[in-house]
């Protein structure tokens, strides 16, 4: 089976990304998700108090850790806008090799994200894309253990 790192900027499509490939019984990690799932129906989307934030952050890396446990038996998705080079890490030596590795950047381009941005999230996101953008990691070719084709 596969762990997917899908990485990109706020409002790039990494959410759309993951929804077109993933299958009932996988599992995905997404923050926006979580956030949703643990707050009342109705809030505002991309927008969460300090409190929601930090459940969410502790909860999301709850269930990264319990889900590469897994990772040989059923495809993993996690959305991990700007992973550091720790995380990768991490992703890299928790995969075997019954579990291939891929790293995936969604990214439309800058203005795509910064329209999308300023049409549908917090006005804050857009200083989160401009970091995502002036950070050269990104743009490096993602390394794969793997031949599979997404």
């Amino acid at each position: 089976m596969a762990l997917w790192v899908v990485t990109g900027p706020p409002a790039s499509g990494k959410s759309t990304w993951v929804r077109s490939r993933a299958r009932p019984g996988d599992i995905v990690i997404d923050y926006d998700l979580l956030a949703t799932a643990l707050t009342a129906p109705g809030a505002a989307p991309h927008d969460y108090p300090k409190a929601l934030r930090q459940v969410t952050s502790r909860a999301r890396a709850a269930a990264i850790t319990e889900a590469l446990k897994h990772a040989a038996g059923v495809d993993v998705y996690v959305i991990h806008s700007q992973p550091s080079t720790e995380a990768v890490r991490r992703y890299t030596e928790q995969t075997d090799d019954q579990t291939e590795l891929h790293l995936i950047v969604v990214d439309p381009g800058r203005d795509v994200v910064m329209r999308r941005i300023a049409e549908q999230r917090p006005p804050q996101m857009r200083a989160v894309a401009e970091r995502w953008y002036s950070n050269a990691h990104h743009t490096e070719q993602a390394a794969s253990r793997s031949s599979r084709s997404w």
